[in-house]
């Protein structure tokens, strides 16, 4: 892919987006100050080769289903096939390949009570390179889905951000979507709060809602007329789908950007021990870090997990050691640098 040089313009373009992941050019573009036109090549050429991807995400309880994190440990020569046909499979939202030769984690979903045993938890344990599989409950998410990295979330003021907000509210994309929690000011993960964590209703979908769903989950900006086609239902009636679905909190758009564009060389995987009555100030203190892009609580030996973005080894040793290292109620501290990413938000990296 082309090395690209973000400019003052480009990260407006994606702090917009983040705030309305649908919203036209034409509205981004007088926020921003510039033309139509000009946010449009912006917006493409920083699409291209999958750079940068505005997609739609779904709320896992309100579908019945539930998150995972996991770890599996293989033999080294056959990490990376496994790690792409771990990428293959419909449930894994991203996988990456860890230092060490011989490490995968990943992300995927399951119903909350399957019949039998799925995937990771059945199949894989049976495959004869893989040595172990550690699987474990995302229990809540503190950056991640509606809360974003500050990495794309710091470029625009706030009345930039009250603009935009504004302009969603007038149109087809207001709710949860459109008012998505945005910051102007650094750092981090946006804001130091979790995803809500009452029980959410549960839905029932159907053939065309899961269609719209399919489609926005590869593209969150697939124009009206192109889902009606693809879904056959009329644009009117698929506008109102998205919206019920947004408004409800079942679907909400997210960018995705590869954290080199914007300057971070470094990508690692943590793994924290915390005393349990601490878990919530921590993560929450994690959450406000400008270098962590996904932390959320777990089940298992370790109860909280973070996504690493820093500048360089020698930033990632700060931070390990200066802002990890000194909060109150860790007590273990695992790392291991992200050396390929062979899926993210649903999309094989080739």
């Amino acid at each position: 892919m082309e090395t690209l040089t973000l400019d003052e313009l480009d990260r407006g373009l994606l702090h917009a987006l983040h705030v309305d992941g649908r919203a036209p050019f034409r509205r981004i573009a007088e926020v921003l100050g510039v033309s139509d036109q000009t946010v449009a090549r912006r917006y493409h050429r920083l699409r291209a080769d999958d750079g940068v991807r505005v997609v739609g995400r779904t709320r896992a309880r309100m579908l019945g289903e539930v998150d995972w994190l996991t770890r599996v440990r293989c033999v080294p020569d056959a990490a990376g096939a496994i790690a792409e046909a771990l990428a293959r499979r419909p449930e894994t939202s991203w996988v990456s390949l860890l230092s060490g030769g011989g490490e995968i984690i990943c992300n995927t979903r399951s119903p909350a009570r399957p019949d039998r045993e799925e995937l990771l938890l059945g199949k894989l344990p049976r495959t004869p390179q893989v040595l172990s599989v550690s699987a474990h409950y995302l229990l809540r998410t503190f950056v991640g889905g509606t809360s974003a990295w500050s990495g794309r979330t710091s470029a625009l003021s706030a009345a930039q951000v009250a603009r935009l907000r504004d302009g969603a509210a007038d149109g087809p994309w207001a709710g949860p979507a459109a008012a998505a929690p945005v910051t102007s000011v650094p750092p981090a993960p946006v804001p130091a709060a979790s995803v809500p964590a009452g029980r959410p209703a549960a839905v029932v979908l159907d053939g065309l809602d899961r269609g719209l769903l399919a489609a926005l989950a590869v593209d969150g900006r697939t124009p009206l007329a192109e889902l009606a086609s693809r879904t056959g239902g009329s644009e009117a009636t698929v506008r109102r789908r998205l919206a019920a679905m947004t408004r409800s909190g079942l679907l909400h758009f997210d960018v995705d950007v590869q954290p080199r564009l914007l300057g971070f060389e470094v990508e690692a995987f943590c793994w924290l021990t915390v005393h349990p009555g601490r878990l919530t100030a921590v993560a929450q203190a994690v959450a406000d870090h400008p270098e962590v892009g996904f932390a959320a609580a777990t089940t298992g030996p370790t109860n909280l997990a973070a996504g690493l973005v820093c500048r360089d080894i020698e930033a990632f040793y700060d931070y390990l050691t200066d802002r990890l290292g000194g909060l109150e109620g860790v007590v273990t501290l695992e790392s291991a640098p992200v050396v390929r990413s062979v899926k993210r938000a649903g999309l094989l990296i080739r």
